[in-house]
């Protein structure tokens, strides 16, 4: 507990120590009232205070101002025990409520510890200095120990260690990372020494991105708490013009009648009656329900950015997916060589020097089947023909690298290939020479996130790419997605989306799920954006709704799961609080109910509600 909830908690004590000695020892009525009163300012002074600041500033119904009211009623009544009984019974419940609020607002701090305090950097003599984070320029070098955080985006340039991703991505398992490997800011180093150059300045860091995400996602409402917000807004004036009626106009009925007005009958009701009436759990519940939903899922390396879009992806029904880099890993390799007429071996290394100065990820998986350090005086006349490949001298001979087209361009007979993947023909001096086969490798979870994706009852998964078709296409079978769309540009992703929409019932909900820079028009359109955070670019994370941190594609089933969880939650709340205060309404109104009904119904109704609430922050099981 903090000072402020220990301040209360002694207060708790003293006022429950002098309640319990009026209630145990029988006191004369002049020292069970002094008691009683006693124990009712200790705990209730700050409530009185807080609703009479409400009257002045025009802000009258509230909480405070419903507490205020039925206790000093009940004590002008000669109540004294159960006014301050009702008071009592707030605060506990009060108080309770803060230390949840408190556990669930802890699981985000333990994400906010994942701000790096300072950067080590050499100065002149060789000796390190510890400098803001903020104070690294682009393209210095910083130098992490063991132990210490990564402060900022980079690249490896010198040693090798494990990092501690979990506070990021919320995998247990280290990574390993050597020369030329790229870390991101917030992991903890482990093991080795090393240095970074930094590719970002802090303020665009990815820790600096998550703790801005997770900052301001409670300012971004879903509708079931705007709804609260606005129910709890008409709800209090009503049921205190309730409580009034409840006092004035049964007493003037028996009046006309001829009966006996019993006023004191009838206040005591109204002041039930507005105690009972208190929004608390609602209030409270909701919104705590939506901030543990988001703290759980933080923990677990989904960021989500609001508890709308907590929201709208319980709701979601349709799931569409980029290919490369969202189902498969984005890494080429080279997995054939077919029809070669010469080694098999030499035809890689003149593809290889032919792409060489290229820096399209088919290339890179050439130079990397190839493995060996170019030469690049063996290189000579490099053409890069767009769309088609490569034209260059290696040797003294002429070697073409590229796909159908190029060897069309140049009218060179060439073979198919007979299986899936990305073709790089290859011709010497005008001759065909072979061609190399180059796959995607597919994501590890990629099939299994599919089928938990259906288990949840999506009705349909789709895949749009740049891809060629027969790529595409085999990638959705092997998947089991229902539906691919191949060969588009950017924008004709985003005119598929919008059909997609267009065609989708009103109350269902779309999710797009992209990591790379072309994605992100498709994650604004969407009715839910998932970035795959880790490695998917600064534009896709900028424009996504929800983070995914591990870049595996089964979290998506685990975020939808998380949402749900923290939606059913939220509507057992509501139905229950609404439901027992309604009917413990009834009852006070008919004088059934005393005020200790009352006070199960607020405080009672309340602690339940809130029990239920932190809940949310349970995703171990999902």
């Amino acid at each position: 507990m903090n000072k402020k909830q220990k301040k209360v908690f002694k207060r708790i004590l003293v006022a429950a120590f002098l309640f319990i000695l009026c209630k145990v020892i029988h006191f004369s009525t002049i020292v069970n009232a002094v008691l009683s009163l006693t124990a009712y300012f200790v705990i209730g002074y700050d409530i009185l205070l807080k609703a009479w600041k409400g009257i002045k500033h025009h802000q009258v119904f509230d909480e405070n101002f419903l507490m205020a009211v039925a206790t000093v009623g009940a004590i002008a009544l000669g109540d004294y025990s159960e006014g301050t009984a009702v008071m009592l019974f707030y605060q506990i419940g009060e108080l309770f409520q803060s230390y949840a609020v408190g556990k669930s607002r802890r699981n985000i701090t333990e994400l906010m510890d994942i701000r790096p305090d300072y950067a080590n950097i050499e100065n002149a003599q060789g000796d390190l200095e510890q400098v803001d984070p903020d104070e690294v320029e682009i393209g210095s070098v910083i130098v992490v120990k063991p132990g210490e955080k990564v402060p900022i985006d980079g690249v490896v340039v010198e040693g090798s260690s494990t990092l501690n991703t979990s506070a990021l991505t919320g995998e247990s398992l280290p990574r390993e990372v050597n020369e030329n490997d790229e870390v991101i800011s917030g992991c903890i180093n482990l093991t080795g020494l090393i240095k970074v150059k930094t590719t970002k300045e802090f303020g665009e860091s990815t820790v600096s991105k998550i703790l801005d995400m997770v900052e301001n996602a409670s300012s971004k409402k879903s509708r079931s708490e705007a709804f609260i917000s606005r129910f709890a807004h008409y709800y209090t004036p009503a049921v205190c013009y309730g409580a009034l009626a409840l006092v004035l106009l049964p007493p003037i009925v028996n009046l006309l009648m001829g009966n006996p007005a019993d006023w004191s009958v009838w206040l005591y009701r109204a002041l039930t009656f507005l105690v009972i009436s208190c929004p608390c759990a609602l209030v409270i519940s909701i919104p705590l329900t939506f901030f543990a939903g988001i703290g759980g899922a933080s923990n677990a390396g989904v960021l989500v950015k609001g508890s709308n879009y907590l929201e709208a992806l319980a709701s979601t029904k349709i799931v569409v997916f980029d290919k490369t880099g969202t189902m498969t890993q984005g890494v080429f390799e080279v997995n054939g060589i077919h029809h070669a007429q010469i080694d098999e071996s030499q035809l890689l290394e003149y593809a290889a020097y032919a792409e060489s100065y290229s820096t399209h990820p088919i290339s890179k998986s050439l130079l990397k089947a190839y493995g060996k350090e170019i030469d690049k005086k063996r290189i000579s006349n490099v053409e890069e023909i767009s769309g088609h490949g490569v034209c260059a001298t290696v040797d003294g001979h002429e070697v073409l690298a590229g796909n159908g087209k190029l060897m069309d361009q140049y009218q060179i007979p060439y073979q198919a290939c007979h299986e899936v993947g990305t073709i790089v023909h290859v011709a010497i001096d005008g001759k065909y020479m072979g061609h190399i086969l180059i796959s995607d490798v597919m994501k590890p979870n990629a099939k299994a996130s599919i089928q938990a994706l259906k288990a949840l009852h999506i009705k349909k998964t789709v895949m749009l790419t740049g891809d060629m078709k027969s790529v595409a296409d085999q990638v959705a079978k092997d998947l089991g997605i229902d539906e691919v769309y191949s060969e588009l540009l950017p924008q004709d992703k985003v005119a598929q989306v919008e059909a997609l929409l267009d065609a989708k019932q009103e109350k269902e909900k779309l999710a797009f799920v992209g990591d790379g820079i072309n994605d992100a028009p498709v994650l604004s359109r969407a009715d839910v954006g998932i970035a795959m955070g880790a490695l998917g670019s600064d534009a896709a994370i900028e424009a996504a709704d929800i983070v995914l941190m591990d870049d595996d594609p089964l979290s998506i089933s685990k975020a939808i799961k998380i949402a749900k969880k923290c939606l059913r939650i939220v509507y057992e709340n509501i139905y229950f609080a609404i439901g027992v205060k309604l009917v413990c309404l009834l009852l006070g109104a008919l004088g059934i109910a005393n005020m200790w009904v009352a006070i199960f119904a607020d405080v009672g109704v309340m602690i339940i509600a809130v029990l239920n609430a932190i809940r949310a922050l349970q995703i171990k099981n999902l």
